[in-house]
């Protein structure tokens, strides 16, 4: 399935009756402080009394036609969960090469209150405001809005301009909360045609018109006194509408919720010029790798190997295969250098600067990379990607990519690498990587697709010898295996961190849990899997009452909640890789015990080959044993699988739960 196969794109062709609805600011009445609840979902913390926008054109004689976009929002609060949308943040992009900084004016911002059965405003000051920079590529402009509490209104409108018109502002219709109204109007002149882009999964009403419009404007711009010009022209005018637009809820194993929620973009994709022919200027995945491939920077930082040359002759001297000079070079690369958490797929900085000073951004690292490996003779490449927190680039735009990975192709395997992070391995990517596909780009600065998802199953093993006293009390010891991605994901969160914090997090699993004797291996030697063993002890595994116990033969690994509670979703289901969980526990019953009743083995498998497992328990004199295997697939499953594994795990969960019967003998 392609990358946008779990994504609802389509075109707006089809126009609808608008919705009528007068939609205003400033007009907050005593009825709309005094709702408790909003009608269309009771249990909504805030809701979208509406959010509007318009984009127009705006020509100027030095830049001609830029693109103007005004916001009007109005929320309502009805709980104390929903005081956090009184915080509002809108970012705005400053990355461009050859055009000026997008801009974000705030025209007026106001709380509204019912105080002594009147209407109050307050105005959100100047010490309410903040501007901050992100990254070399976006700016944010914070509000904090005062005096909000349940009931309260929020009203915000502000102006975004920018000079790039290849593409719209984006106009998001849905959230995390109910949208009782939205509308957005275009007004495009008839010199631009473009692709209006609806994501998400709500149908959108729409209606189209052609009207004459006419600007003015200053004339021979830079001249003291200029002449003030009328540039009349047809433009189109669209209006998009939506009404009672439902919130998307988050649920677990979601990649970006942002990357669901209903949204429209607008692609430039023809310019008709008066007495010219009709200029193509939509994107294609070609001229996205082209353009980066021709950027000076990026093309020396692939192709330059003079300050590096004499540590990469050392370090590959003798080595006849490909695989083990990738080997080699990276894991030199990895030691050497240090992320400085910058992001981008261009170098900010000289590449032997970079190399000397031991610290670099994705780009100056990655690509670093790839330059020792062709030097190497190795077969390597750059790989264009938008990380998880970025989001899908899912339409030919290079302004969507925010990193670089690295692709070597060795005997007809692609293998994948990042040098960013310490503990990432040869196909084994920091997890913020995984985000569908990168865009490759070859040598010659042709392109192709890339899947960066994995595709083997990363292991997790337990094994587990314990002792059940007469008391209730559990007691043994665990040693528990970390593979591929499980190991990358312990080794990221806990290495460099002192004992404590590992025996933490494992009493945290239980009420009751000691644990002692702890040890970790292997954190930091990648060619095999981290191993954790330690001892416990715990006194809340067990339930007696009267001469029988009650135990779960996980003990407290069990699998207690469906992490699947919506009765339909409509976003895929992302597990980041697929899994497998293994279990072998052996329980030794407190003398004086029999078992009375035993969980029968069960397996279960998902169709398509999605998942699967396995459950086998059997008791031999005093000895229980399980063995238990769990298998995920497939990293991201499709929603119309929701059900499927809604119901898998419901099986999960029940099995896992289910208890022996200890009696006295």
């Amino acid at each position: 399935m392609t990358r946008l196969g779990f994504i609802f794109f389509f075109v707006l062709l089809i126009s609808f009756k608008a919705i009528g609805q007068k939609l205003e600011l400033d007009k907050v009445t005593k009825d709309e402080l005094l709702e408790r609840r909003c009608p269309g979902d009771t249990s909504a913390p805030a809701a979208f009394l509406f959010k509007k926008a318009k984009t127009f054109f705006k020509y100027t004689d030095d830049k001609g036609f830029i693109s103007v976009t005004e916001f009007q929002i109005k929320i309502k609060i009805y709980k104390k969960e929903g005081l956090a949308w009184a915080n509002f943040k809108l970012p705005f992009y400053i990355g461009y090469e050859k055009l000026d900084d997008e801009s974000i004016q705030i025209e007026s911002a106001f709380t509204y209150n019912l105080e002594n059965d009147k209407v109050t405003k307050t105005k959100v000051t100047g010490e309410g405001k903040f501007e901050e920079q992100i990254n070399e590529y976006w700016k944010v402009k914070s509000l904090t809005f005062p005096n909000v509490k349940e009931g309260s209104i929020i009203e915000l409108k502000y102006i975004l301009k920018t000079e790039n018109i290849l593409k719209l502002p984006e106009f998001q219709f849905q959230y995390e909360i109910p949208v009782n109204n939205a509308e957005y109007i275009t007004e495009i002149p008839e010199l631009y045609i473009y692709k209006g882009i609806q994501k998400g999964f709500i149908e959108v009403s729409k209606e189209e018109k052609i009207e004459s419009v006419s600007q003015s404007f200053d004339g021979k711009a830079g001249l003291v006194g200029g002449i003030t010009s009328q540039l009349s022209y047809r433009q189109v005018k669209t209006k998009y509408t939506l009404k009672n637009v439902p919130a998307l809820k988050e649920e677990s194993y979601v990649n970006n919720i942002e990357n669901y929620y209903g949204k429209i973009d607008h692609e430039l994709q023809i310019i008709r010029m008066p007495d010219k022919a009709p200029k193509n200027v939509a994107t294609t995945w070609e001229d996205v790798a082209k353009a980066v491939y021709e950027d000076e920077d990026f093309n020396n930082a692939t192709h330059k190997f003079d300050y590096f040359n004499f540590d990469i002759s050392a370090i590959i001297k003798g080595v006849s295969s490909a695989e083990e000079k990738t080997k080699k070079i990276f894991n030199y690369v990895k030691a050497r250098m240090n992320w400085n958490k910058r992001f981008g797929y261009y170098p900010r900085q000289k590449m032997d600067k970079a190399y000397t000073d031991k610290v670099g951004n994705i780009a100056e690292i990655n690509l670093m990379l790839v330059s020792m490996l062709r030097m190497a003779g190795v077969d390597a490449n750059p790989v264009l990607v938008s990380t998880r927190e970025n989001g899908f680039a899912v339409f030919p735009n290079r302004t969507l990519f925010n990193y670089v990975i690295v692709s070597a192709d060795i005997d007809g395997k692609t293998i994948l690498l990042d040098a960013t992070s310490k503990n990432a391995d040869l196909n084994v990517l920091p997890i913020r990587d995984l985000n569908w596909t990168g865009r490759l780009i070859k040598n010659d600065g042709t392109s192709t697709e890339v899947d960066l998802m994995p595709k083997t199953n990363s292991r997790k093993m337990l094994n587990m010898m314990a002792t059940i006293n007469e008391n209730g009390e559990v007691s043994g010891k665990i040693r528990q295996q970390y593979f591929d991605y499980n190991a990358f994901v312990f080794r990221d969160k806990y290495n460099g961190s002192a004992k404590e914090t590992y025996i933490e997090k494992l009493e945290r699993q239980e009420q009751g849990l000691d644990v002692s004797a702890y040890e970790v291996q292997n954190s930091y030697d990648l060619e095999l899997p981290v191993v954790e063993n330690y001892d416990f002890t715990s006194n809340n595994s067990v339930e007696i009452i009267g001469d029988k116990m009650y135990v779960s033969p996980f003990i407290f690994f069990a699998e207690t909640e469906n992490p699947f509670k919506q009765q339909t979703r409509e976003y895929p289901v992302d597990f980041v890789f697929p899994t497998q969980d293994k279990f072998s526990i052996s329980l030794t019953l407190p003398q004086g015990y029999v078992v009375e009743t035993l969980p029968q083995p069960k397996a279960i498998s998902m169709l398509d080959n999605l998942g699967n497992f396995k459950y086998n328990i059997s008791n031999n004199g005093n000895q229980i044993q399980l063995l238990y295997t769990r298998d995920i697939n497939q990293a991201v499953i499709g929603p119309e699988y929701y059900e499927v594994l809604k119901n898998f795990f419901k099986e999960i969960v029940n099995k896992q739960t289910e208890k022996i019967v200890l009696k006295k003998a």
